[in-house]
């Protein structure tokens, strides 16, 4: 299957892959648009969900360094996938069960940890493509239908919030789509069983570029990271202010889930075409998103929910579009989950941080997300800096 008509069946294994996100996203993203104002509505403060948020994605990227190193040494990527989506899915209708916020805060880390476990491997699978494919167009297109069904996802919520009236209704509700994530992913295993035959091994692939831009890439994701709210805080400032209404909070989700997988599509084509120009332009753009989120006007929140969902988008596309430049082939899966890993810890630091500022100056969080993204943006001009200068060394291939 892979000799013949190569680039087609290659193709079908990210399109395929990128259905299964598309329900993975559907559920867990329609969960997430609600988040806020169910841990809200179960006691929680601004300050307990900010730090709650911020640490489920600590452990959902933290872990991914483990998940990766060891989906690297067995090759076993698929067991890592099919455990993974199980518990990151059926976390998810669970907290219909939860009538506190302890409990649902449980269940909300354990969501995490799934896609913590399943992420490094479905990302090493889909970069074993980017050679027959292109970087910025494979990660653009997954994150594309990724982010189309977390714009669903939350349509279904809301839907479900405004014919029932409850969170957890809504919760039980999305047991639907996780189970045809599980189903689609049991189709892809079937029909490619061995991914990284697609990359053929030769000196750029077996060669890592310089550590130098690896570390720059960590340290400046980083820094977008921890200046990027949890939109579980975003909500509740929605919420605290009367600013938008609780059914159509999750519909403001889905736009900014829209705009993310628009992005994610059109500035991975982008890149591919024009190079790293467009990945500074995409995350400059971004990084004023909080100064409209925050505000007290609807016409300025929905301004900045678009910013922040461009941002989202261009962060799991642009981002690991040039890292998997910059990784070798045999170290995709501990590549990224390294990078994960740092990514998280930025995460929850500014989560947390976020939070506490929330409830004590909503002007010094506004400036502490700016200063932190933009502060990321001449790192990554140092770092491919250095993965051309490498580039250039390298002897022409015959």
């Amino acid at each position: 299957m892979i000799k013949t008509n190569a680039k087609k069946n290659v193709f079908y294994f990210v399109l395929i892959l990128g259905i299964a996100n598309f329900f993975a996203d559907a559920t867990y993203e329609g969960a997430r648009s609600i988040l806020g104002p169910f841990l809200g509505s179960l006691g929680a403060s601004a300050t307990i969900i900010g730090f709650v948020a911020g640490f489920a994605e600590f452990i959902g990227y933290s872990f991914r360094a483990v998940t990766g190193i060891f989906a690297d040494r067995t090759r076993q990527y698929w067991l890592f996938v099919f455990v993974g989506y199980a518990i990151n899915l059926l976390a998810v209708p669970a907290l219909a069960l939860a009538d506190n916020w302890p409990l649902a805060a449980v269940l909300i880390v354990a969501e995490r940890t799934g896609r913590a476990i399943r992420r490094p491997s479905v990302e090493a699978m889909l970069s074993f493509t980017t050679k027959k494919l292109g970087h910025g167009w494979v990660f653009g297109f997954n994150e594309a239908l990724d982010q189309a069904g977390a714009t669903f996802g939350p349509l279904i919520v809301s839907l479900v919030i405004y014919l029932k009236g409850g969170y957890k209704e809504a919760f039980a509700y999305l047991l639907i789509p996780a189970l045809l994530c599980l189903t689609t992913i049991l189709i892809a295993w079937f029909f490619y069983r061995h991914p990284h035959q697609f990359e053929e091994e030769n000196q750029e692939t077996s060669q890592r570029i310089s550590k130098k831009s690896y570390w720059l890439y960590l340290l400046g994701g980083c820094l977008i990271a921890a200046g990027f709210a949890d939109f579980a805080l975003i909500s509740f400032h929605f919420q605290k202010q009367h600013i938008i209404s609780t059914n159509i909070i999750p519909v403001l989700y889905s736009i900014a889930m829209a705009t993310g997988a628009i992005a994610s599509l059109v500035f991975g084509r982008l890149l591919d075409k024009f190079g790293f120009t467009i990945f500074l332009f995409a995350f400059f753009l971004s990084s004023f998103f909080a100064p409209f989120a925050f505000s007290n006007s609807m016409m300025l929140v929905i301004m900045g929910t678009v910013l922040w969902g461009l941002g989202l988008g261009t962060q799991e596309s642009l981002l690991k579009a040039e890292l998997s430049k910059v990784i070798s082939s045999k170290e995709r899966g501990s590549g990224f989950g390294i990078f994960d890993t740092v990514f998280g810890t930025g995460w929850f630091i500014g989560s947390a941080l976020m939070g506490w500022l929330y409830d004590h100056s909503v002007i010094t969080l506004m400036i502490f997300s700016v200063v932190s993204m933009l502060g990321a943006i001449p790192i990554f001009m140092l770092a491919n800096k250095f993965v051309l200068h490498d580039l250039t060394k390298r002897p022409v291939e015959s």
